[in-house]
């Protein structure tokens, strides 16, 4: 694609100006969203992304909306992971259902900033290294194989990171989180609230899963701008969907080894393409590797697609069948 300088000035302010409206909003009135409202935002939020799609299609082709909506939904889903860690921290440091639209928003604001440098990062290294898919394939195998295993954390295998640990410590904290604020005062002395805690744990959690979602957007596609738009719009929408989905988080028991299937998809697919353009001296004496595959865009879409709702509907089978068993046994 050939992104002109124009067009990329006007995809950041108009993309700022969503996001600041959204800073407006909790600015003025800091609630808990209804499931009406959450409802309307994700379907904005989601019917931006798929007109946003057309507009690249009319633009740019096929080819390219195509991948737009591959790493959308790849990124959209990798989010909703994140939003297990998000319902974690909300737990452990006991924050009000009114202050947690702050807190996911702040932490949605970081995870762009964290994942613009991590894009930039990730596309110079691409236009001089071809080799750097070989990393990337394998620390997205390695991943899905940790998460396979894992599974979907729980509270009590949340663990507080080094940085959490030393601020918990060193920072005088409040008891209170004083309106959701960063600082206050008690008995004369400025002390900071456990928001300030809480942005730390959120920030630090956005950093280790930008470290899986960057790679994997690039298994799909390997413009910048494409990368960026897709990460931009897999995190719009997501504070509303933390209220919308609600409970039903928790009945997504297979969601892990879905993701967990989609890495590993896009891990191989990242070393077979390395593969086919390989110029390292040690694999196959420089040459490109012939049998090496290229896996198109609407099959990987497939694979995507198909993996994750087979996740989803198996999940919610599950939850609905072990809920009844429940019901059952109370009854006994």
């Amino acid at each position: 694609m050939d992104v002109s300088g124009l067009v990329w000035a006007a995809t950041l302010v108009a993309l700022s100006a969503v996001l600041l409206v959204d800073l407006l909003i909790i600015g003025r009135r800091p609630h808990e969203p209804s499931v009406r409202e959450s409802s309307l935002w994700v379907a904005f939020y989601v019917g931006l992304a798929l007109l946003f799609g057309a507009g690249v299609w009319l633009a740019s082709g096929a080819s390219a909306a195509g991948q737009f909506y591959t790493g959308w939904l790849t990124e959209y889903s990798l989010s909703v992971d994140n939003l297990f860690v998000f319902v974690i921290i909300m737990a452990r440091f006991g924050v009000p259902r009114q202050y947690q639209q702050k807190v996911l928003l702040i932490g949605i604001v970081l995870a762009l900033v964290m994942r613009g440098g991590f894009i930039a990062a990730g596309a110079a290294l691409i236009s001089q290294f071809s080799w750097v898919f070989y990393i990337f394939g394998a620390f997205l195998i390695y991943t899905a194989i940790n998460l396979a295993r894992q599974g979907e954390p729980d509270e009590d295998e949340f663990s507080e990171n080094l940085l959490i640990r030393w601020s918990r410590r060193a920072l005088p904290i409040s008891k209170g989180y004083d309106d959701a604020k960063l600082t206050t005062h008690e008995n004369g002395r400025r002390l900071f609230t456990p928001m300030l805690i809480v942005m730390i744990a959120i920030g630090t959690t956005d950093l280790i899963f930008a470290l899986d979602s960057i790679p994997a957007i690039f298994g799909i596609t390997q413009e910048p701008y494409l990368v960026f738009t897709a990460n931009v719009f897999a995190l719009m929408g997501l504070r509303q969907l933390y209220f919308l989905l609600g409970g039903l988080l928790d009945r997504l028991i297979y969601l892990s080894y879905g993701l967990a299937v989609v890495l590993g998809f896009i891990g191989v697919k990242l070393v077979l393409e390395a593969l086919a353009d390989n110029n390292l001296p040690f694999i196959n004496g420089g040459e490109h590797v012939g049998w090496a595959p290229h896996i198109p865009i609407w099959l990987s879409l497939l694979v995507i697609i198909g993996t994750l709702g087979i996740a989803t509907v198996a999940s919610l089978v599950k939850s609905a069948r072990d809920r009844r068993r429940e019901l059952a046994a109370a009854r006994r």
